[in-house]
């Protein structure tokens, strides 16, 4: 499909895409760039790239795909790395879970003639780093864009046949609709996941190995996700602060009225929540 991909960012999300790009024959040249000079030479010992270098203006340039797969933190600084460096013609996207604020970043410091069109892969596991990657990650999950209203039409279908062909479903949704959407059915699940942890062990040390040791079924669900790379998560919910604290102060109020139920043993109204709940379970699994 491409010429040259360049993945800046190889982490799970990104050492997973480049694998699937191998696997499945999607560019005659696939390169990375990464800070870290440990993750540089692991991805080329990995041989899930073809070249991989600190000098992400060097590995960007002649690409016909870049795909941004770094913390949302570090995109001011991607892209003052590599404005200047983008090629006619070329189709920019990233793999972030919040939009609204990178979506202006990104357009503004770009050349017109580059097409961005913002990625969103719902995918992933609690491991980090190259090591974690895998090429079918992306198998039979959704992948949102966002695309900016100046991107061409024909690059916005040439990366949805791309995400399709690393074999993902594809929605386009509005940035809004998007950040909104996932901070419910993401964002807000994992700080749930960090403060339910975060309780359980922050108690008397003569209990805690108790609780590590008996942590099956609920808990330990929850661990899996708190597990889950800090620094991204730490900039998701700053990056989706309106949505997430409305969310919260949802949560808090609901979580009170459970409360309520409990203390005054309103057994009706607990049994309403729950079997409202297992329902609203078993449509997502269904979907």
């Amino acid at each position: 499909m491409f010429k040259k991909v360049c993945i800046i960012g190889c982490g799970l999300i990104g050492s997973s895409l480049a694998r699937a790009i191998k696997k499945n024959n999607l560019a005659d040249k696939l390169v990375s760039s990464n800070r870290s000079k440990k993750i540089n030479k692991k991805v080329l010992q990995l041989k899930i790239v073809d070249d991989s270098s600190a000098d992400t203006k060097k590995m960007v340039q002649g690409s016909d795909l870049i795909v941004i797969a770094t913390p949302l933190s570090s995109y001011k600084d991607v892209i003052s790395k590599i404005k200047n460096s983008l090629k006619d013609g070329a189709i920019l996207t990233d793999v972030g879970s919040v939009k609204k604020v990178i979506f202006n970043l990104v357009e503004k410091n770009i050349p017109k003639n580059v097409s961005w069109i913002p990625s969103h892969p719902i995918a992933g596991t609690e491991e980090s780093g190259p090591e974690s990657g895998f090429s079918e990650l992306f198998k039979n999950r959704w992948c949102i864009l966002t695309p900016s209203k100046k991107a061409r039409k024909k690059h916005i279908k040439l990366l949805k046949t791309f995400w399709k062909k690393v074999g993902s479903k594809v929605d386009t949704m509005e940035i809004k609709q998007h950040d909104f959407i996932l901070s419910i059915t993401s964002h807000i699940p994992h700080l749930i996941a960090y403060n339910i942890v975060n309780t359980s062990l922050n108690i008397q040390d003569e209990k805690k190995s108790n609780i590590v040791k008996y942590s099956a079924g609920g808990l330990r669900d929850f661990t899996r996700i708190a597990a889950s790379n800090p620094i991204m998560w730490r900039d998701i919910f700053i990056q989706n602060k309106n949505n997430t604290t409305k969310l919260i102060d949802k949560f808090i109020e609901n979580l009170e009225d459970i409360k309520k139920a409990i203390s005054s043993e309103d057994s009706d109204k607990l049994e309403k929540i729950f079997t409202k709940t297992k329902k609203i379970r078993k449509d997502i699994v269904e979907a």
